[in-house]
């Protein structure tokens, strides 16, 4: 071989550079795991199985590592000299080089032990045994047919370039070598709208689309660009420069691309100039944030997440009007922003949504459906019912709630109730999540707080379970009845004979059909609470009624079952109208003189000001106590409902 250095030498197997993972693992004295194949594969390395000889020297010193494409020419021969296989087109190959991505992609022993020698523009000359290639054991490649894999080859590899490989596609369809940084670490996801300077050419560097000053506009995610692009771009920041390797498999045809025949890989050199966040916000299309002005700071982490003191500019048209202006702040406001604090339900649920995603100083428009607009709000007089609307939003600032740190324990509980207040206010309004979200705002923060005498520690205490007690409130309005009884379980926890605990929890057993605890809960009230024996007595009755009612549903829908001869199937009957009547539904607010009873006598214990509404459960709720009693009459305990 011509200038052959160290020609005939046995190739030591390569230092094997340590990842990340691994110099943790031995700093923390734990057992570094080295890959069982490859240490089973590097066994078959003997003496003269596998040779290195340099025919051009490269250039530096770094060798390729784990995670590294790899981009090379490779020619094959016989020992005799006999070319069987080659990328190159003057031996009769299509001139694209090959890729790899060291670690990861599937190669013969001869590649994975000879390609982390190699310096850049080196070309050497490795010889191989058949079991060092494609006659080894388990080999994860097959060669290609007509190859003579039982014989000794040599395989001239020229060693392009290598750097390391951002992995896009698991299968190594898509992969990203970064020229240039971008800035900041956000990065474009569906439906972004991109603006980007894209240059294409094929594997072996014939130009398709030439580099051009004018960007190139299009959306993530409706096919402008082919699919291996858009995913991509998908991992690039802003100002960002890199390029994208796409196999045929993610070449899907677009208006960039409407020609892809005979095209086997591409390579797309792309400038990440600017994209505009758009959000889909409730994921189905209906409530779409696009933003048109950035905002100072970084997404999200200067964002409004937290309820905030919001102020912000907006205008308000209907979307199938889009020069019918409802309001306008620097209009119809005297030019003054709207002030509004965000999680107390003063705007529309989709408004609130957008501007908590928002920077300061950022415009966005807003495209909202009814349901998150003004269906569910009051509605202005020239918003029809059903309209979809457009708002055009700057948030100018927002000031975050005020910091409990250093306040006295008065300071405190004077902020806890201004919270608590509003949280009652929007339970009275049926905003029971964001009620929920106030009550255990406050909750979170007590966890800082610290009672200095018992006197404090008595109202601290008191407070806590009052809150407690709120949030058990709204679950049990959410038709969440295990939730709410957990959250009462924390109160009796702490104090086994709170009477407004012992209350609340037997109503949420007697709605979720547990008979049997909630008559615990309302007989314990009577034994512990002389003034409490009314409100109970008032329950029992109720729970009673219930009972009725559903034994005898239960009977109704059970009736012949058991009537049929051994052999015969019987189906239960559907559900009557009468019993769809009779069960309710979630939320229908209807109420017997005995749920205005109780429900007068509960605000009387004091958390919220508001009545107790009572909430019926689902069919298998109310059914299932009565009917495991039917089964247990029948002797049939291992009955089950499905």
């Amino acid at each position: 071989m011509a200038h052959a250095e160290d020609a005939g030498a046995d190739l030591p197997p390569p230092p094997k550079k340590k990842s990340a993972a691994e110099e943790e693992a031995e700093k923390s004295g734990g057992e570094v795991q080295i890959t069982s194949c490859l240490c089973r594969r590097r066994k078959k390395l003997t003496p003269g199985s596998l040779m290195k000889a340099v025919i051009r020297s490269g250039s530096g010193d770094a060798t390729p590592g784990d995670g590294d494409q790899v981009i090379l020419h490779c020619t094959t021969r016989t020992v005799d000299g006999i070319v069987v296989n080659s990328t190159r087109r003057e031996h009769g190959g299509k001139g694209i080089p090959l890729r790899f991505v060291l670690g990861k992609s599937k190669m013969i022993l001869g590649f994975a032990e000879g390609f982390p020698t190699m310096l850049k523009g080196e070309i050497s000359m490795f010889k191989m045994k058949p079991h060092i290639h494609y006659l080894e054991d388990d080999c994860p490649v097959t060669a290609p047919d007509g190859f003579p894999k039982d014989d000794e080859l040599q395989f001239e590899i020229e060693m392009l370039d290598f750097f390391k490989a951002k992995i896009v596609a698991e299968d190594l369809g898509v992969v990203k070598k970064i020229v240039d940084e971008g800035k900041g670490w956000e990065t474009p996801r569906e439906p972004y709208e991109i603006t980007a300077r894209i240059a294409v050419k094929t594997a072996d560097g014939k130009e398709i689309i030439p580099s051009k000053e004018e960007p190139y506009f299009f959306t993530l995610g409706k096919s402008e660009v082919p699919k291996g692009l858009e995913m991509g771009i998908g991992t690039m920041s802003r100002k960002e420069k890199a390029t994208i390797f796409v196999s045929s498999t993610y070449l899907t045809k677009s208006s960039l691309m409407p020609q892809l025949e005979g095209l086997e890989e591409v390579h797309f050199d792309v400038e990440l100039v600017q994209f505009i966040q758009v959000r889909d916000m409730l994921g189905d299309g209906r409530l779409i944030k696009r933003r048109v002005v950035d905002g100072k700071g970084e997404f999200p982490m200067d964002c409004p997440l937290h309820d905030s003191l919001l102020r912000v500019h907006y205008k308000g048209m209907l979307l199938d009007q889009p020069k019918s202006v409802f309001y306008d702040t620097r209009v119809d406001n005297d030019g003054e922003p709207l002030e509004f604090c965000s999680g107390e339900g003063l705007v529309p649920e989709g408004f609130e949504m957008s501007v908590r995603l928002m920077l300061p100083g950022e415009k966005s428009i807003v495209t909202c459906p009814p349901d998150f607009a003004y269906d569910k709000f009051p509605r202005p007089e020239n918003v029809p019912e059903g309209a979809y609307v457009q708002w055009e939003i700057e948030l100018l600032g927002f000031e975050l709630p005020k910091d409990w740190t250093g306040l006295t324990f008065n300071e405190i509980m004077d902020e806890a109730d201004k919270i608590k207040n509003t949280g009652n206010r929007l339970f009275k309004e049926g905003k029971f999540e964001l009620a929920k979200a106030k009550y255990e705002k406050v909750l979170r923060e007590y966890n800082h707080v610290h009672p200095h005498d018992d006197e404090e520690g008595k109202m601290f205490a008191n407070s806590r379970s009052s809150l407690h007690l709120n949030v058990a409130a709204c679950y049990q309005k959410m038709g969440e009845y295990r939730k709410s009884i957990e959250t009462c379980n924390k109160v009796l926890d702490a104090n086994p004979v709170h009477v407004k605990a012992l209350y609340r929890r037997g109503m949420s057993y007697m709605l979720l059909g547990d008979f049997d605890d909630a008559k615990s809960d309302f007989e314990k009230m009577k034994s512990i609470d002389k003034s409490a024996e009314s409100d109970a007595t008032a329950a029992l009755l109720k729970l009673k009624q219930k009972e009725q009612e559903t034994e005898k549903k239960a009977r109704k829908q059970f009736k012949g079952l058991f009537d049929k001869k051994p052999g015969e199937i019987s189906e239960v009957g559907g559900e009557s109208e009468e019993g769809k009547n009779a069960g309710g539904t979630k939320g229908s607010g209807e109420t017997t003189s005995a749920d205005r009873d109780a429900g007068a006598k509960d605000s009387s214990h004091g958390e919220t000001e508001h009545a107790f509404e009572e909430e019926r459960p689902g069919l298998l709720g109310r059914l299932w106590p009565s009917a495991r009693r039917i089964f247990s009459s029948l002797g049939m305990n291992r009955c089950t409902i499905l």
